[in-house]
Parts: C-alpha cells; sequence; structure tokens
C-alpha cells in the first residue's frame, strides 16, 4: 500500500511557534501556559508536556536493591535524584511538591565486566497511572481506578505482543540483521504504526519512533537506525 508517514503529536497550543526561539523573555512568559493549555491526541484531551517532546535527565548514584523469588523473577527497588541536562524555562512545568505514580515496562541490558561491576542500559514505557498536585492531600485517582488503567495497558501490550510483528531482515556494515518490531499501542494510525520496540539477532535495541526528520533511536548509530527504518517502511508499502 501507499505509505506516507507524518510526525505524530505536534498540534501546537494557540499562539504557539515551532520555530519559536527558546531562551526569551517572550518564550519564558509562554511556557507555563502552553505547559497548562487544553492539548489534543487521537482525539482525546490532554494537558502538560506535549507529545513527541523529550526530557534528558542525568541520575544521581542512586540505590538498587534486588531480591531473586524464583528462577526468573525478581523483585526490584531503586531510589535516585535525577537531574534536568540544563535548565528549565522560568515559570515552565508543574510546582514543586507534585508527585507522580507512573508504571514502568522496560527491558534491562546487562554485561558482566568484572567481579564487582556491570555495564547497563534500560528501554521501555513509562505509563503515568495517577499525579497528586503540590497542593492537594490526595491523588488525582483512586488505588482501584489506577489498578484498572494499569490492568488496560498491560492488556494493550499483551494483545499488541500477540499480534504478528513486523519482520526485519536486512544487511549493514557487513553484517546481517534478522529481528523484529513490535508496535506501541496507541502510535498506530491507519494500520501504520510510528514507533515500535525493535529486538534484532536476540538483542533487545529499543523503541524506534518516528519523529519529524526521521526515525530515531536512542543509543544506535544513526546509519543503523535509518536501515531499521528502512526496512519499517518497506513493509508498509
Amino acid at each position: 500500500m501507499a505509505t506516507s508517514f507524518k510526525t505524530r503529536g505536534t498540534e501546537q497550543s494557540a499562539g504557539s511557534s515551532p520555530g519559536e526561539k527558546r531562551g526569551t523573555k517572550a518564550s519564558k512568559r509562554k511556557s507555563s501556559g502552553q505547559y497548562d493549555s487544553i492539548k489534543k491526541f487521537e482525539g482525546r484531551q490532554y494537558t502538560g508536556m506535549q507529545v513527541g517532546r523529550s526530557h534528558h535527565w542525568n541520575y544521581d548514584q542512586g540505590d538498587w536493591k534486588e531480591t531473586k523469588i524464583t528462577p526468573d523473577l525478581w523483585e526490584i527497588s531503586y531510589a535516585v535524584t535525577k537531574r534536568r541536562k540544563g535548565h528549565a524555562p522560568e515559570g515552565s512545568g508543574v510546582p514543586e511538591g507534585t508527585e507522580y505514580h507512573w508504571y514502568i515496562l522496560s527491558h534491562q541490558n546487562a554485561k558482566k565486566l568484572n567481579a564487582n561491576e556491570y555495564s547497563t542500559e534500560m528501554h521501555g514505557l513509562k505509563f503515568k497511572l495517577a499525579h497528586k498536585r503540590a497542593d492537594k492531600e490526595k491523588w488525582n485517582l483512586s488505588g482501584t481506578t489506577q489498578r484498572k488503567h494499569l490492568i488496560a495497558f498491560l492488556k494493550d501490550m499483551i494483545e499488541q505482543l500477540e499480534k504478528q510483528p513486523i519482520p526485519l531482515e536486512f544487511e549493514y556494515g557487513g553484517k546481517k540483521y534478522k529481528g523484529e518490531g513490535v508496535p506501541v499501542p496507541d502510535t498506530c494510525e491507519e494500520d501504520i504504526c510510528y514507533q515500535l520496540d525493535v529486538e534484532l539477532n536476540d538483542q533487545a535495541l529499543g523503541m524506534i519512533r518516528y519523529a519529524k526528520h526521521g526515525w530515531k533511536m536512542d543509543g544506535v548509530e544513526p546509519e543503523l537506525v535509518e536501515a531499521i527504518g528502512d526496512e519499517i517502511l518497506a513493509f508498509y508499502e
């Protein structure tokens, strides 16, 4: 079929401009209003950061604990302070004291370097279950409602995983690659999916997403990302 990819999640709130220069006084004055303004995505209304934009954080030395509870299942806990890379525009974002409850569904790739060290990286999805405003005592959703939303999210993920994934097979840099891309629920329009969880040669590589200037992946060299994206495009043609 004919394929026409478009950039998703770029609807602008009134008065905003994609080309507006950051750091100006005008943009600082608008930033808070843009964050709280009503936006639309797939027919749904929302507020907050616009779909398609990104944050970049640095994590302090964290405290990770894990306990093995079955041969393949571990309980984990992790506590750390994360710090924005760069600085937030003055007056942007939510007030101090705001809290969020996320559910994270992620791959973790770890490689033993020596007796006491592992390299480790994580990539996946985080799903917002609830938030608590700085001036409120209660979360915006009850624990029961949060659980129902989590069940719905996991059911969507299972349904997508059970579908036939997009096959990926190509050669790049003298090496053969074979794997698959599993579309992320709610990122598909008219049978075209804009974000996929990629596995190549039995290794999870992370999420590939279609952005304004083509396919993007974190931590993967751009030429390989382009080769993966070309395979996805070929599938939809």
